[in-house]
């Protein structure tokens, strides 16, 4: 005669499926936990590390940036990636740029004209800039008291290694590189002095554009 098999105990099964439900409870409870967390953290490292905001405080670069414009800055160029001419940058004042007191610390945003090695002059015949003796097509450039001329400065400078040559978007109502060739480091931006590249106007929602 074949033993009769014993009927499972209910109860235990019911605390066994409770039990089970609980540690199943705990470990998604964790993981989310775990996922809130790295959500956070990685959110300050895009913000403490790779993308900053700064407010345009002047008109050197109308039209392109106007004043109160917010702007997004890529740290990662050009620790991690290259600067190309035409990039719009921010950069620590190099010293003396901003024309009172200590300037450390405080930053200038301006277009890259020439990078190392560039021979950077103005302007030709038709009034452009050249880079290495071909003319810059400078759409951006809002003219007030120049008429044609990219730059009413004369200029004719190598950007030597580790430095750019940098100019405001308004020509004529811009401090920039040529302002500044009797200074520090004779008109030219340490790229080491480098904040970033501004990559979009934020804010206002009416004035966003990706630069």
């Amino acid at each position: 005669m074949t033993a009769a098999r014993p009927l499972a105990d209910e109860t235990d099964d019911d605390e066994a499926t409770r039990a089970s439900s609980a540690r199943a409870t705990r470990r998604w409870l964790l993981e989310l936990l775990a996922i809130v967390l790295v959500g956070l953290l990685l959110s300050w490292g895009v913000r403490a590390f790779l993308v900053r905001s700064f407010s345009i405080p002047s008109g050197s670069m109308e039209q392109t940036l106007m004043i109160g414009d917010r702007i997004l800055v890529n740290e990662l160029a050009p620790r991690v990636l290259p600067l190309h001419r035409g990039d719009v940058v921010v950069f620590v004042d190099p010293g003396g740029w901003l024309g009172y007191g200590d300037a450390a610390g405080q930053d200038l945003v301006k277009r890259v004209i020439g990078l190392p090695g560039d021979h950077v002059s103005c302007c030709d015949a038709a009034g452009h800039v050249l880079v290495n003796g071909e003319p810059l097509d400078e759409p951006y450039l809002t003219l007030v008291d120049g008429g044609p001329r990219a730059s009413a400065t004369d200029f004719d400078v190598t950007v030597p290694e580790g430095a750019l040559w940098v100019l405001g978007d308004n020509r004529d109502r811009s401090a920039d590189s040529r302002a500044h060739q009797t200074g520090p480091y004779e008109g030219f931006v340490p790229v080491d002095d480098v904040v970033g590249r501004a990559f979009v106007v934020a804010w206002p929602i009416d004035r966003w554009q990706r630069l």
